[in-house]
């Protein structure tokens, strides 16, 4: 846990070990009244069952589970954050969680502000790094720009209900991509950034080459192994920044936050050359390969939210179909 400047429990007979001594509550009434009246500092009366967790309330995508492990959570705008919130109202390093184990009892989960430019909030209120650390509790809100989350303790079972919520919301049934509104939502905040900030930005238009002829012959339950499989190929190819989804029957886009042209079309090539060689086994003992079609475009200047974007790479992968199937073709000069 960084710094030693710490809250302990308020009315808690339980204390968190110190080498100095932590202020007192008459210190905050002096100093930072609002920072006092939001929070609290009782003791969390959970048990040792379960784990703590952050719900994202407000963000994209929203619902989302994130354990506090026993490290502890950066939140910020830089890369090496475990939560990387990308807005330009957050810092690149805007606060921290930790977890501080207590016997018989769950760890007490303490927050801090890391010297943020705008400011971390509890239930409303700032608080601010001169304070230290503070005690939070099960429903408490933690907002830093335009993002919110709440905290919960929860069991296995309540952290399974809400990621299949979560799931339902955001993820295609068949190949666990990202659905339509999720993967175009990502679009839009990234399209937003690259604008504002003047930041690379690629998209991947993919299109399965002759889908309607597998079907026919195949059936449907092969045509449904051929997406997953395709799935399986591009998500096993992109990184964690990345996001794919499914918008259409054999129609998928890949979003490439930070990547120019150039590299984007090394993607794409890489993807033509996986799936091509990626054999799949139907009925009457064949082989099965599908080839598919890619359109690749980078943000420009004309460009004016991910509907113009969005237009580029359907035109490019119109040209990459009409030149013969299994082709890349890039919107533009690379």
């Amino acid at each position: 846990m960084q710094g030693d400047n710490v809250l302990n429990g308020g009315s808690s007979n339980t204390t968190v070990a110190m080498h100095i001594q932590p202020p007192l509550f008459e210190d905050y009434v002096e100093s930072d009244p609002p920072t006092l009246n939001g929070l609290g500092v009782d003791e969390v009366n959970q048990n040792q069952a379960g784990e703590w967790a952050l719900i994202r309330y407000v963000g994209n995508p929203i619902g989302e589970v994130l354990p506090l492990a026993a490290g502890g959570l950066s939140l910020g705008r830089a890369p090496e954050n475990q939560i990387r919130l990308p807005e330009p109202e957050v810092s690149r390093h805007h606060a921290r969680l930790e977890l501080v184990g207590r016997e018989g009892l769950a760890p007490m989960v303490l927050l801090s502000d890391l010297g943020s430019t705008n400011g971390t909030f509890v239930n409303g209120c700032q608080i601010h790094p001169r304070n230290g650390p503070v005690s939070l509790r099960a429903g408490d809100v933690i907002r830093m720009g335009t993002h919110a989350f709440k905290l919960k303790h929860m069991d296995a079972l309540e952290k399974t209900y809400h990621e299949a919520v979560l799931a339902q919301a955001t993820v295609d049934p068949l190949t666990h991509m990202a659905n339509r509104s999720s993967v175009l939502s990502f679009l839009e905040k990234h399209t937003d950034l690259a604008r504002r900030y003047r930041r690379p930005l690629a998209l991947i238009m993919c299109d399965l080459d002759h889908f309607k002829e597998v079907n026919d012959r195949f059936g449907h339950p092969v045509g449904d192994q051929v997406l997953r499989t395709f799935s399986s190929v591009v998500c096993g190819r992109l990184r964690a920044s990345d996001l794919v989804g499914r918008i259409g029957g054999e129609e998928f886009l890949v979003v490439l936050p930070e990547t120019v042209g150039a590299e984007a079309l090394t993607v794409a090539e890489g993807l033509r050359t996986a799936l091509a060689a990626e054999a799949m086994p139907v009925p009457a003992g064949q082989d099965l390969r599908v080839t598919c079609c890619f359109g690749v475009v980078e943000y420009g200047a004309s460009d004016v939210d991910g509907g113009s974007l969005l237009a580029r790479a359907d035109m490019a992968l119109y040209r990459a179909k009409a030149a013969g199937r299994n082709r890349v073709e890039f919107d533009g000069t690379p």
